[in-house]
């Protein structure tokens, strides 16, 4: 089973990203999960350059194409979803890669509500699956973890085995 792990992150050392590395590390046998780690290169969003093929556009439709499912973790700015990510979102409207994959979110601030709300809406509306019981919260708001320290603590690694079993259970049912 692959996984297309995605972060709405830019920073180095994002909790988003940790997390997504943690559940690499945390994944069954038989899982494979995959970061995407282009996501600050991709252009901006152009309707007028869809015809165009952009490889980094191409690549990142494939990679969506080829997976099973979807893992995002991702950030809020300004009650928002961050620009990066949604651009991203923006180029892969128009395919029909995205259909139907399962989707799993990942909130690393249980404070941050309205980016996941917003983000599901328009995962919703591009015809992603969502899986609510594969969508969790991991409290890393000041624990400045990275991702061993996320694997390697017991309630966190449970909550994100306990999610990676969910979005399986709704890639295979």
């Amino acid at each position: 089973m692959r996984i297309l792990a995605i972060s709405g992150s830019l920073r180095a050392t994002s909790s988003n990203t940790a997390a997504l590395r943690a559940a690499q590390l945390l994944a069954s046998p038989g899982m494979e999960i995959i970061l995407y780690g282009e996501l600050g290169t991709l252009p901006h969003f152009n309707p007028d350059l869809e015809e165009l093929r952009l490889p980094a556009v191409v690549e990142l439709e494939a990679m969506v194409r080829h997976a099973d499912a979807l893992l995002i973790s991702s950030p809020e700015y300004a009650r928002g979803v961050p620009g990066a990510l949604k651009n991203a979102l923006d180029w892969l409207v128009s395919s029909d890669a995205f259909v139907g994959k399962p989707v799993a979110l990942i909130n690393t601030s249980p404070r941050a509500t309205h980016a996941q709300a917003s983000l599901a809406l328009t995962l919703e509306t591009m015809a992603g699956r969502m899986v609510p019981e594969a969508s969790i919260v991991l409290p890393l708001l000041g624990k400045n973890l990275d991702a061993a320290g996320i694997a390697g603590d017991a309630e966190l690694a449970g909550r994100l085995r306990g999610a990676l079993e969910e979005l399986a259970e709704a890639v295979e049912g």
